[in-house]
């Protein structure tokens, strides 16, 4: 009796440890459509949330039907670093993007639509740095311009465009069809092949 009780006390206490010690970390990305960059990041196990926004203008407070010059659609990346690492959150953003779009992100075409990777820190530049390198040496005979910026400030959708968090959940029909007939999931397997998750 002592020794079950001994065991499960100590169970609890790695429970307990692991729980504490759980961190997180975060990474902004822009990758064409918020709508589809929030529900490809939250498929991914170790995400533990996406909000879509805007990033990388100086306007303040922009919105999605007013004025958002300047600001990319993006989305803020929030994951557990005991299951994911920033390099992780890199790879899946690659093959779930077109890097070869000066334009847009495939249907979605002009300067808030473009892609580009939103760095914190030192640490996050140089992985972004090896990573957008290690995909230019794979298609050398394209250009990838994919950014590497600076993060600024990050600008939830909120308020009376609140429906835009969570739309992939709560107007499936509507998004799977907006995904499909933007051709998103077609041109990315010509990318990337077997790479492409859904």
């Amino acid at each position: 009796m002592k020794h079950t009780l001994a065991l499960a006390l100590t169970s609890m206490g790695l429970l307990f440890s692991s729980l504490t010690y759980a961190k997180t970390e975060q990474a902004i990305l822009a990758g064409g459509c918020f709508w589809c960059m929030e529900s490809d990041f939250e498929k991914l196990e170790g995400v533990t949330d996406v909000i879509s926004g805007f990033t990388g203008g100086e306007l303040k407070n922009p919105t999605y039907n007013g004025n958002h010059q300047g600001h990319y659609e993006a989305v803020l990346v929030t994951y557990n670093t005991n299951v994911l690492s920033y390099q992780d959150i890199l790879n899946h953003y690659w093959v779930n993007i077109d890097p070869f779009d000066a334009k847009g992100q495939f249907c979605d075409k002009g300067p808030s639509y473009r892609s580009a990777i939103f760095v914190a820190n030192e640490q996050q530049r140089q992985l972004a740095k090896q990573s957008k390198q290690a995909v230019v040496n794979e298609f050398p005979e394209q250009t990838v311009v994919t950014s590497i910026l600076d993060a600024k400030t990050f600008y939830p959708i909120k308020g009376d465009e609140s429906y835009h968090q969570d739309y992939y959940k709560n107007n499936p029909i509507r998004y799977n069809t907006y995904r499909w007939r933007c051709g998103r999931d077609s041109r990315l397997e010509d990318i990337w092949g077997d790479r492409v998750t859904h």
